[in-house]
């Protein structure tokens, strides 16, 4: 990818901060900055929910992880994308030059093998300084077999894991979106008061199988989604793309730049919305009638709303008369900086302080309307600083990723875990009622009165001595 194109990326116009000269939200690389996930890391977690493609990294072998539960992702059909798949380049084939070879043959092989649907070739940063052009591999393998082979130009050294993201959604846009047609409605879906309206979630990835919480809604209204990019997807919804009446982009600062190309190219209008917590969950469903402007589907979403909302208050009655009062520490970063706050403050719930680290300008001024202007937002993550504000600001828990889970075990504070290691959808209106159960069950747990207290041998030993 050349200079000038990752600029490019890094100054996306759809970025309000951008367009006022304010960077933080997307500033440019500093040694260290990727330590958090680099270009590489970035792109390929966008891409590897999408469950029928073969998924290969032309790169050394440290840059294949464990793959399997790689992301949390969840898919309905296929599991190819949980394999991992890797050209293993030595020294030697550095050397002696053949790794584009490599690559060839690899590609061959997972065709051959898994019959896939397309095969994603991930450049990373060996191949990128010795020259690959895995463009060219990649073209000259598609024609060879027939299969969509499609390069992903995002070596590690680029950037940042954010800017990987939105080289992986600049590819789908120009080398898979527009290159089919959806498929045709079956006959009798349609009545005169009832139009099917074709839509896109955009970094929408289908963690724990959340999506699966909001997609009845959608269907029950007549909103058919064509593709998440890239929850549950496949590679011929990504082809359909263009074809949405509506974009909802779910995760802006992963892959904002593609709701704005499909706008420019194919006139589709978007929002920013979240599936976390009734408000916004509601919200998100108003925006799609409000865009779609269809009078039938305004009146059947207030009325899904209606009901949806009054079966919640219901059953979330017991749970946040338990959860009322209760203080939280959130240390996530991007969407879930702000989206989870209006979820735990639906729940009655205080949020003391929010981390921001991967949170763009946009991110925090949501966060400010939710928690006002003092709101405390989290640059430096670091174990003792969190334990430090759980102490001073009097959380009774620790919302975060599951790298901070053992910070949180070791101060014997009650954790749960947020990011894409959870086991548990927290999406929707249902995934709101299994947020609060999770935090009841975490928070009331028996465990943390017994291991604060002292162990029953120091009171053994004091008496001995006396």
């Amino acid at each position: 990818m050349k200079a000038k194109e990752i600029a490019a990326l890094l100054d996306e116009p759809a970025c309000a901060h951008n367009a006022n000269k304010e960077k933080s939200g997307c500033a440019r690389l500093k040694p260290g900055a990727t330590a958090g996930g680099c270009s590489f890391d970035g792109a390929q977690i966008a891409l590897l929910p999408i469950a029928d493609v073969a998924h290969i990294v032309h790169g050394s072998i440290a840059c294949a992880g464990s793959s399997w539960d790689n992301r949390g992702t969840r898919s309905s059909g296929p599991t190819l994308y949980r394999l991992g798949l890797t050209t293993d380049l030595t020294e030697q084939d550095v050397i002696m030059g053949r790794s584009e070879k490599r690559l060839f043959h690899a590609i061959k092989q997972a065709i051959d093998s898994y019959q896939p649907a397309a095969v994603f070739v991930y450049n990373t940063c060996v191949p990128a300084l010795t020259g690959d052009d895995i463009g060219a591999v990649c073209r000259a393998a598609e024609e060879r077999w027939g299969t969509p082979v499609v390069a992903v130009d995002a070596a590690g050294f680029y950037g940042t894991k954010n800017l990987g993201n939105r080289i992986a959604g600049e590819t789908m846009v120009q080398q898979v979106c527009g290159q089919r047609e959806p498929d045709p409605l079956p006959p009798g879906i349609e009545r005169d008061d009832f139009r099917i309206h074709d839509v896109n979630l955009i970094g929408e990835f289908n963690i724990a199988g959340e999506f699966w919480h909001v997609l009845p809604l959608l269907d029950e209204l007549g909103l058919r989604v064509l593709c998440t990019l890239s929850g549950d997807a496949r590679f011929r919804e990504v082809q359909t793309m263009h074809r949405a009446e509506v974009n909802m982009m779910v995760c802006s600062k992963a892959m904002i730049n593609v709701a704005r190309k499909l706008h420019e190219a194919y006139g589709t209008p978007w929002f920013e919305g979240s599936f976390y917590g009734a408000a916004d969950v509601s919200r998100a469903l108003r925006d799609f009638a409000r865009l779609i402007a269809d009078p039938d589907l305004s009146d059947r979403t207030e009325r899904l709303i209606a009901r949806e909302e009054a079966g919640l208050e219901a059953r979330l009655a017991p749970w946040r008369d338990r959860l009322r009062g209760k203080r939280a520490l959130l240390y996530t970063g991007g969407v879930k900086s702000w989206s989870v706050i209006a979820a735990l403050q639906d729940l009655g719930m205080e949020v003391v302080a929010t981390g921001t680290r991967k949170s763009t300008e946009e991110d925090k001024a949501r966060i400010r309307e939710l928690m006002g202007e003092d709101a405390l937002m989290i640059e430096d993550g670091n174990p003792r600083g969190l334990l430090d504000l759980v102490r001073d600001r009097g959380a009774d828990v620790l919302i975060a990723g599951g790298r901070n889970m053992y910070t949180a075990i070791k101060a014997r504070v009650p954790f749960l875990d947020i990011n894409q290691e959870r086991e548990f959808g927290y999406a929707g209106y249902a995934g709101l009622v299994e947020l609060a159960r999770q935090l009841c069950l975490t928070i009331e747990s028996p465990v943390w009165d017994a291991a604060r207290r002292p162990a029953p041998w120091h009171g053994s030993a004091t008496e001995a001595r006396s």
